[in-house]
């Protein structure tokens, strides 16, 4: 049984073809409202990588569809090519690192709530750096790049 309101969202290879191959970060994102799942196509640059890193909060699908590239994880590399599909649970150490041609690729997880910003305690003193820029709205990641525009995690726009 069909779903209301199910329809194409995006093409993604015509998305892939769109930017360019040097082109990092995310190219879409699905940005329905309601939506339970966030999902982003991103590319990663010819041999760029995704430092090593932990999600404690999410499992993340991740499917390779253009290019090359390779998952390092606690118990070894495993070679990624187009049409691979990647589980990785919650809790798991990995990296990414793109082949010579880049890597275009889909990720999709349950979608985080929103980042809540408390109030910083009043003992500690000093004027604290304002990062709020890079920190991404939707799933509260802190950009390492002072330039990205993108997260790098989910794809959501960053703040000015």
């Amino acid at each position: 049984m069909e779903q209301q309101g199910a329809r194409v969202v995006a093409d993604l290879g015509r998305e892939l073809a769109a930017a360019s191959p040097q082109a990092g970060g995310a190219l879409w994102r699905l940005a329905e409202s309601g939506r339970g799942l966030d999902a982003n196509l991103l590319r990663l640059p010819p041999g760029r990588t995704i430092d090593e890193h932990t999600d404690l909060a999410l499992d993340v699908l991740l499917i390779v569809l253009e290019g090359s590239g390779e998952l390092r994880t606690e118990s070894g590399s495993q070679d990624l090519r187009p049409v691979t599909a990647l589980w990785l649970p919650k809790g798991s150490r990995r990296a990414l690192a793109a082949g010579v041609e880049g890597m275009g690729y889909l990720s999709v997880h349950r979608r985080r709530p929103g980042l809540t910003i408390g109030t910083p305690p009043r003992d500690e003193g000093g004027e604290e750096a304002c990062l709020l820029g890079r920190v991404c709205p939707e799933c509260g990641r802190l950009a390492t790049e002072r330039s990205a525009r993108f997260c790098w995690n989910c794809g959501s726009a960053l703040g000015a």
